[in-house]
């Protein structure tokens, strides 16, 4: 007789744009008032609560009404703060939630946090509901029935009426993102559209719904994904100090892990090898936890082990098998975290959230020489600096949701700092692009330079060769050894040189006001009468700096066609 395969809790993960519900939701579920205990009502940090399914029964009794054939064992619940966490969330191959709760207020929509969890989601083909949260607040809204479903039937006309103006946004804004939603009772394929569960933490309307909901997607299409493996493997969050004890906060999502097990922890370099030396395992519906022998997934825990030394956050765990397994377990994270012979320098709170960056930055084709864990140090910004060298493109430190060491002066070294993915990588993008123009256009401007010149004549230094007179830069930028030529086209003569303030310059850009000498001309004779100097340009430049115009200031391409008029009157030269 085949033996029947034990199934875990699945893992759910509760995210959204910040002071959307979240807490407020799984409070409202698990009977408990952690929001008013948090700084300002916002979580300060990933919480996991384990809800047995006899609570489930007990707080969501549609599972009884529908007769639906409760498989599960329960939950395992992780709130995580605004939305940033949920990226350290990892596991090998993809997320660690086996489902996800996306909270979303109806009356304020896509928010950027729920945009970054969208996209996460999207990426790791992580399975989610929506909890469409606060429907309390649309007005004239009222609690007229127990079932959600026919409560928005029955509400009065202007508030159902404004109900579905608030969730027809949603769906359109979900669709923008590749995502067909609908209500959740309207759905007959749940592999097709995202389900929408409106409700309310504050009247506990939808609450059951949610709950019910997510019990069916998981016996429904999670039962191989949470199938109980026979090897212990986890995920740390974060480490803990309490009581002296050095305690390791995680999540055991496979498996059983017993006191005296030998563990793996992937890093960086080779795994590291240690002893579990005791477990305390979350208690149901509980933050506090109790000492137990043994754990099995899924289930979050803290743990003592013999060695910590080199332990960070989002690193990967499981019980010691031998090198073979470990190192074929363990690869994906050597592979994914393997710098590129040249690139950018990253920075990020976690293994997970590095791992994410990484991915991301592979898609957006952006190499990495530098990656690591921790606030931005004094070594990162020297490391980007010895990219002045090889690349300035290059040349910078991304950080996520990561501090600036106060050592680490940036000398000229671009940092960008974000706490939403999807920002950090368009900010990168828009950084590199601006440089690869502006190191594109000091390439053309090695060349020859554009520039217009106005001569301020109440500043005449000196008549005869050299004439030193004060200009001010209209548009361009000026260079010592640049040819000028005045409105006609005739040949004023070379720069030599460049004084602002009193202090020698190799050059000046628009909008300065400077002094220049030029040899050989006499400024009675030559530019008394002139009030504009340009630039010379060859018809070969001209045609270069046409047609690299989008690298170009609306001033300067104004003094390219300023430029080419006076040829043109000159000579008819220059007709395209």
């Amino acid at each position: 007789m085949e033996t029947k395969s034990k199934i875990r809790q699945p893992i759910v993960t509760i995210a959204g744009h910040v002071d959307h519900g979240k807490t407020s939701i799984l409070d409202a579920i698990r009977g408990s008032s952690v929001v008013q205990a948090e700084a300002g009502g916002i979580t300060q940090k990933i919480s996991f609560t384990s809800f047995p399914s006899e609570a489930l029964r007990k707080a969501c009794p549609l599972i009884k009404k529908y007769d639906l054939n409760l498989e599960i064992p329960g939950f395992l619940f992780i709130d995580t703060p605004g939305h940033a966490a949920f990226t350290s969330l990892r596991k090998r191959g993809g997320s660690l939630s086996d489902l996800a709760v996306l909270v979303i207020d109806i009356n304020e929509g896509i928010k950027p946090q729920t945009a970054e969890v969208l996209q996460i989601m999207k990426h790791n083909k992580t399975p989610f509901i929506i909890a469409l949260n606060k429907i309390d607040k649309i007005r004239g809204w009222s609690r007229i029935e127990e079932e959600v479903k026919n409560n928005i039937e029955r509400q009065p006309v202007h508030a159902k009426q404004e109900f579905d103006e608030k969730f027809y946004t949603i769906v359109g804004a979900l669709n923008s993102y590749g995502f067909d939603s609908e209500l959740f009772y309207r759905i007959n394929d749940f592999t097709k559209k995202v389900a929408l569960v409106p409700c309310s933490a504050k009247t506990k309307e939808g609450l059951a719904e949610i709950l019910m909901v997510l019990c069916g997607l998981s016996q429904r299409f999670l039962k191989e994904r949470i199938t109980l493996g026979k090897t212990a493997k986890g995920i740390i969050l974060e480490m803990k100090k309490e009581k002296n004890m050095n305690l390791i906060e995680a999540i055991l999502y496979d498996g059983t892990l017993s006191v005296n097990d030998e563990i793996a922890i992937a890093s960086f370099e080779k795994p590291i090898l240690t002893k579990v030396k005791a477990i305390h395992e979350i208690l149901p519906l509980s933050f506090k936890f109790k000492s137990v022998n043994c754990s099995s997934a899924a289930s979050g825990i803290r743990m003592q082990i013999s060695s910590k030394e080199g332990v960070l956050p989002g690193m990967p765990f499981m019980t010691y098998t031998n090198e073979t397994e470990i190192a074929e377990s363990f690869k994906q994270l050597g592979d994914s975290i393997k710098p590129d012979k040249k690139g950018i320098i990253i920075k990020a709170d976690s293994l997970g959230s590095l791992e994410a960056i990484i991915l991301m930055l592979k898609e957006h084709n952006i190499k990495f020489v530098k990656a690591g864990i921790g606030s931005i140090n004094k070594s990162d910004i020297l490391s980007a600096k010895a990219n002045l060298e090889i690349d300035p493109i290059d040349a910078l430190v991304a950080g996520f949701n990561v501090e600036v060491e106060e050592d680490a002066k940036s000398e000229g070294i671009k940092i960008i700092r974000e706490d939403i993915i999807y920002k950090l990588i368009e900010n990168l993008q828009k950084f590199r692009e601006e440089k690869a123009s502006e190191i594109e256009k000091e390439r053309l401007m090695e060349l020859a330079n554009i520039a217009k010149l106005e001569i301020l004549h109440q500043y005449i230094f000196r008549n005869t060769s050299p004439a030193i007179f004060g200009v001010r830069v209209a548009a361009g930028k000026i260079k010592s050894g640049m040819e000028l030529i005045d409105g006609q086209g005739e040949s004023i003569g070379r720069i030599k040189h460049i004084e602002s303030e009193g202090k020698s310059v190799l050059e000046a850009s628009s909008g300065m006001e400077v002094a220049i000498s030029i040899p050989g001309a006499n400024f009675e004779r030559k530019l008394k009468d002139k009030k504009y100097l340009f630039s010379e340009l060859s018809e070969r430049q001209f045609k270069k700096f046409k047609d690299n115009k989008d690298l170009l200031s609306s001033d300067e391409i104004s003094v390219l066609h300023d430029i080419k008029a006076i040829k043109q009157k000159k000579n008819g030269g220059w007709g395209n």
